[in-house]
């Protein structure tokens, strides 16, 4: 071969398209070689045709260039920007045009597309040829309409309806009401999520065999729907057989950690409970000093008597510590108002539990939407990364209350809250109360970590306006301040501290008024401290659905100012879960005030009804003037109230969930005496009654998404003849 002739390039230098040949002039004609220069020619992706061809002894290598892209644009795009597109292309402007990297391209903005829950959408790429052999590439695309969820079917399920099942994934049927959730189009990893959540319902029922054999999605011909069946084994139902703890931790006493374990033998098996187990013995370890322990349940099948023997084996875990905590998906929160939850800090030795109680108190938080904690080896066996992802919400509230009352009428309060304030988890409230007799307006402002340390600190101001004009008794003017301050005894006890000092005016005493009221008449000057104690094992502090709050609380009045007495008040909760979705809770409270060297002053009182006594207008029971009728408030009282929540069999997305519930309570005790008028020698006498108040109602809760709807309806069951009646009292209210 003598010469080699490089025709049709117009970019490409000839010497490039020659760098790429395997045969060079004065080798001989070799048709392998030839060929496999060809497909060089191919790879490079430079070149829409090749040819190559023998003149005499002269090969002629003949090339269509592939034109450069002078613009790559989107037409029809409405869900997506064009940046986002423009952000899963590997085409560019003044990148070679090649109908492989077009096609891939395509893949790439359907699978976008299919992520968001389109399958119906179609791209078709359009070139316009342009001189200089140059194109504009053009995606023209129809988006489609959302793939929905046609129906969700389960073969295989004996123990367990398809409706209940559906109530446990995460995936629904596309339905008219859904449109404010995502849940009902296709999604393939909440499909492989559901799998597992399957599986956790039935492995907590009770079917330690279960597995799902598959979960199939089926696109209909029209493509704007799938169907989807879950084919599962449920097996048969087995119930714990013998519960067992064992140590091979030298010098380990595990008597005194049997009772943590919450399994028992006959019931019903349930891996959740093993797992509570699990932690339940995690915390108690590491509170005694062992860092490192791993736990491992030690299952034996019998499955000819259906039980499970579970072993829980203490074992001496591996030495790992935090090398790293990562946080991600935090917009406007700052960094350190998330880490100042964690249990860890760089350097601490690993452990589970205190990883599980850090996330909960990031959510108790309230200020993320979600809450991801996971953890990765680290750039060494003992170490580990720590890794944050949240997802913030509005932490803005503007809540709006409304009711009724036979005593006060039509009442509301507003209140404008920002629970992260400047995202350093500030908190910053101002409150509006109004009813037709009574106006107030408070501020306060919090602060969780005073200083960057471990202790709140915040103040109160209030300003209460009540005028009684309405109901011809008297008007009441306060305003005052609080300082208070927080701090941690223990993870789960918590003291907080306040001074408060205050005056309050009695005025505008009507003269038809209780002759009890006309004698508080004036002004007073209190300066009290106080304190609360409270220890908290709720698993949320927003919404309890398991766990229990004891509080302890008083105040003392008399460092300074006109008053003088000592106040305490003692409250608790327990919540009971019977299931997922059944709540069982009991709150009670219980007060007690005694004058020192003075008698209580009606503003100092107790007064119930209303909120804490439902069925009861606000101060509807307790100590009453027999001839007025008028409310004087007491010096001891009690309430409690016994509650169930439940499903009304409505779909999860309306948020709509019922309860039952019965309130009782008394207040009594006053420090006045019967008052002698000596002019008309008349007897004016009050009400003491300890006798017990009982209400029942039912009520409503929506979670709407302005924000929670609360409406409860209540009748007194046991009530005395001059107690104030409320039907209904009904609150609402909105984010921002």
């Amino acid at each position: 071969m003598r010469e080699i002739r490089i025709e049709g390039t117009q970019r490409i230098e000839p010497e490039t398209v020659r760098s790429y040949l395997l045969i060079q002039p004065g080798d001989p004609f070799n048709s392998q070689q030839i060929d496999r220069s060809l497909k060089a020619l191919f790879a490079t992706g430079l070149f829409a045709d090749v040819s190559l061809r023998r003149d005499g002894d002269v090969l002629v290598v003949r090339v269509q260039e592939n034109p450069i892209i002078n613009r790559v644009a989107f037409e029809g795009n409405r869900k997506f920007d064009d940046q986002t597109l423009s952000a899963e292309l590997q085409l560019r402007p003044r990148v070679v045009y090649t109908r492989t990297k077009v096609q891939a391209d395509v893949k790439r903005l359907l699978d976008l597309y299919r992520r968001s829950g389109r399958f119906a959408a179609t791209v078709d790429p359009k070139v316009i040829t342009l001189d200089q052999n140059r194109v504009d590439l053009v995606f023209e695309i129809d988006e489609g309409s959302l793939t929905g969820i046609s129906s969700i079917n389960f073969v295989g399920n004996r123990h367990f309806s398809a409706s209940r099942l559906k109530d446990v994934i995460n995936t629904k049927e596309s339905r008219w009401y859904r449109f404010l959730s995502t849940n009902d189009t296709y999604d393939p990893d909440r499909i492989t999520f559901d799998r597992e959540l399957l599986r956790k319902f039935y492995l907590g029922q009770g079917y330690a065999d279960f597995r799902v054999v598959s979960a199939v999605a089926e696109l209909t011909p029209a493509r704007d729907a799938f169907f989807i069946t879950y084919t599962v084994e449920e097996g048969e139902r087995y119930k714990f057989g013998k519960i067992d703890l064992v140590s091979q931790i030298k010098d380990l006493d595990i008597a005194p950690l049997r009772p943590l374990i919450t399994v028992k033998e006959g019931d019903w098996y349930n891996a959740d409970e093993v797992e509570k187990s699990i932690t339940n013995l995690t915390n108690e370890l590491g509170n005694r000093g062992f860092a490192f322990v791993d736990i491992r349940p030690r299952v034996n099948r019998n499955r000819e008597a259906r039980t499970v023997d579970v072993t829980f084996d203490i074992q001496e875990g591996p030495r790992v510590y935090v090398e790293r905590i990562d946080i991600t998906g935090n917009v406007r929160t700052l960094d350190s108002v998330i880490r100042r939850e964690f249990r860890l800090v760089e350097g601490d030795a690993f452990n589970t539990a205190k990883l599980r109680r850090s996330q909960q108190r990031i959510r108790n938080l309230g200020f993320f939407k979600k809450v991801d904690v996971t953890n990765t080896q680290g750039s060494a066996p003992d170490r580990t990364v720590i890794t944050v992802d949240v997802e913030e919400q509005s932490t803005g509230e503007l809540s709006v209350g409304g009711g009724f009352s036979t005593t006060d009428g039509p009442l509301g309060d507003i209140n404008l809250r920002e629970r992260n304030l400047l995202g350093r988890g500030l908190d910053a409230r101002v409150g509006f109360q109004l009813s037709a007799r009574a106006q107030q307006v408070d501020l306060s402002f919090t602060d969780p970590y005073f200083l960057d340390r471990n202790l709140s600190a915040g103040f109160d101001l209030f300003q209460v306006d009540q005028q009684n004009q309405l109901n011809a008794v008297f008007s009441e003017f306060s305003v005052g301040g609080a300082l208070r301050a927080g701090y941690q005894l223990t993870e789960n006890l918590r003291q907080t501290l306040t001074y408060t000092l205050r005056t309050d005016r009695i005025f505008d005493i009507q003269p038809n008024a209780s002759l009890f009221i006309q004698q508080e008449a004036g002004r007073r000057l209190t300066s009290s401290v106080g304190q609360v104690l409270s220890y908290d094992r709720r698993d949320s502090i927003t919404d309890p659905t398991e766990g229990y709050l004891v509080s302890l609380g008083t105040d003392l009045a008399g460092a300074g100012g006109d008053v003088r007495y000592v106040r305490s008040k003692v409250t608790g909760a327990y919540y009971y879960p019977f299931s997922p979705d059944y709540i069982l809770s009991l709150t009670g409270e219980v007060g007690d005030i005694h004058g020192l060297g003075q008698g209580v002053r009606i503003e100092d009182r107790f007064f119930v009804g209303g909120d804490n006594l439902r069925g009861f207008a606000t101060a509807g029971i307790g100590p009453r003037d027999v001839t007025t009728n008028d409310a004087l408030g007491g010096n001891e009282y009690y309430v409690g109230s016994v509650g169930l929540s439940f499903p009304l069999g409505l779909p999860q997305e309306f948020g709509v969930s019922g309860r039952v519930f019965s309130d009782f309570g008394s207040l009594f005790g006053v420090d006045q005496q019967a008052i002698i008028t000596t002019s008309t020698s008349s007897v004016t006498s009050f009400t003491n009654s300890r006798a017990l108040r009982l209400s029942a109602g039912t009520g409503l809760s929506w979670k709407s998404p302005l924000g929670p709807i609360r409406l409860d309806v209540a009748l007194p069951i046991l009530k005395q003849p001059l107690d104030k009646r409320e039907f209904f009292r009904v609150g609402f209210g909105t984010r921002f």
